[in-house]
């Protein structure tokens, strides 16, 4: 049997069930508790074909953190892509859309902070 290895998931619950603290540990990875905002974990479903996801991020999550978080985790899905098939044209397609998405976003940020003025 092969080699087996484990990721923690500790979130902490306010009193409306609103998590105010996620934390994680993997072996490999310090052993150790590591703090986080937010988090997304996907799980392929073969049989019914369907992904199973968990996101969740604490009241301490700014809307700027959200928009960085996601443009990352955008970038990081299409170089998965790249990597994990052939079709390396729209794994770019993914990285046009995300940087769209941040460019638009940031346009937003510009916009309401000028209108606050």
């Amino acid at each position: 049997m092969g080699k087996t290895s484990n990721i923690e998931i500790k979130v902490t619950l306010d009193d409306q069930r609103v998590p105010e603290q996620l934390e994680w540990s993997a072996e490999g990875a310090g052993e150790r508790m590591n703090k986080a905002k937010a988090m997304m974990l996907a799980f392929w479903d073969g049989a019914d074909k369907t992904a199973l996801r968990i996101d969740l991020w604490t009241k301490a999550m700014m809307v700027d953190e959200m928009a960085d978080f996601f443009y990352q985790t955008m970038m990081t899905m299409a170089d998965t892509y790249n990597r994990a098939t052939p079709y390396h044209d729209m794994a770019e397609d993914m990285r046009k859309f995300a940087k769209d998405f941040y460019q638009k976003f940031q346009e937003k940020l510009k916009n309401e902070t000028q209108g606050q003025q």
